[in-house]
């Protein structure tokens, strides 16, 4: 008696093993078309698309630590210290220590970062719509959801 929720083992696949059509090549790829439509669609040419989501962090969970802002964007710690330098040096984050350990640093948006966001808003929902274009209404809803599975589904391993 099998368990429903059980895969069946996969049969051996003796295909030849084409990297173009694995997941990870395809996820990288539109990943990739994505950022070339971020970049030329942006309402703010010097904005990147992983600094545009770090501001939105800051914007939905108010001011965090470097630390929150790594769980919150999917971004490693090298990646995020250097997202941080580039915002600040534009002043559209502002540092300041945490009152409860000195040693950490806390991330706030500024107003010239708040201001940079309600701007790109509608160039956003336009990348996200461009970045989707050749989908139909269906077709959006069920590569959302799945993608939100596959995620999900780290959560749930481990």
């Amino acid at each position: 008696m099998s368990n429903k929720n059980t895969p069946a083992p996969a049969a051996p696949d003796t295909a030849p093993y084409d990297v173009t059509e694995q997941v990870g090549h395809l996820l990288r790829k539109a990943y990739q078309r994505h950022t070339a439509i971020f970049q030329q669609q942006a309402c703010d040419p010097q904005l990147t698309s992983i600094q545009f989501v770090t501001l939105c962090a800051l914007r939905d969970h108010g001011p965090s630590s470097q630390a929150e802002l790594i769980k919150a964007t999917a971004v490693d710690q090298a990646t995020i210290r250097g997202i941080v330098e580039r915002l600040k040096a534009r002043g559209l984050i502002e540092l300041s220590p945490d009152p409860d350990d000195r040693r950490k640093v806390i991330v706030g948006l500024t107003d010239s970062g708040a201001a940079l966001l309600d701007a790109m808003i509608p160039c956003a929902r336009q990348i996200s719509e461009l970045s989707m274009g050749c989908l139909n209404a269906a077709e959006r809803v069920a590569i959302l959801f799945l993608l939100r599975k596959m995620i999900d589904g780290d959560d749930q391993a481990g």
